[in-house]
């Protein structure tokens, strides 16, 4: 049996931390708000207008999405609640910086995407930036091969108010109808 239920976004969404140089320090904003926008290297954020980060991105042109492991979700909860409006978050953080732009990236974090601006498309009080991808980093103990592997990552999803975190894989993408898991 189903139930009708408010009509907004409960999740899941995987945490993010996006960055961005604000008055010459960095800043990060932890955000549910990211994605994939096809299958060339461009990704999303949507930031508060409001924020801090927004900020940051509109004046350098880049912002990074960093991919933060369960086991930080202390110091990721923290930058989602405290606004760098009204808090310096520059130490919350070890960053590291790519040639290629202008935005932190945490050195902690298993996953780092640099992203150029590409277009900005306001919504309501928020502002969408897609970005180029120009440059991706990986700790190498969550690789598999050449790619980041999920359980190695533990990334923390949101969902309806709650932290969560991953237990195993289920399924491999694109082999639903060959019977191959």
């Amino acid at each position: 049996m189903k139930k009708k239920i408010s009509n907004i976004p409960f999740g899941p969404y995987i945490a993010v931390l996006a960055g961005a140089i604000v008055d010459g320090k960095p800043n990060y904003a932890t955000i549910g708000a990211y994605g994939v926008v096809s299958q060339k290297p461009v990704l999303y954020i949507s930031l508060k207008n409001s924020h801090c980060t927004t900020k940051g991105v509109l004046e350098s042109g880049f912002f990074s999405v960093n991919i933060p492991s369960s086991d930080q979700v202390e110091k990721t909860d923290y930058c989602g609640t405290v606004s760098g409006n009204q808090a310096d978050k520059s130490q919350v953080f070890e960053s590291f910086y790519d040639e290629a732009g202008t935005a932190p990236m945490i050195c902690a974090c298993p996953v780092n995407y640099l992203c150029k601006v590409t277009q900005t498309i306001p919504i309501f009080d928020f502002t969408m930036f897609l970005g180029e991808i120009v440059a991706v980093y990986a700790k190498e103990d969550c690789l598999s091969g050449e790619k980041p592997d999920g359980l190695k990552v533990d990334p923390i999803v949101l969902m309806n108010h709650g932290y969560f975190d991953l237990k195993s894989r289920i399924g491999t993408i694109f082999t639903a109808c060959s019977g191959n898991k």
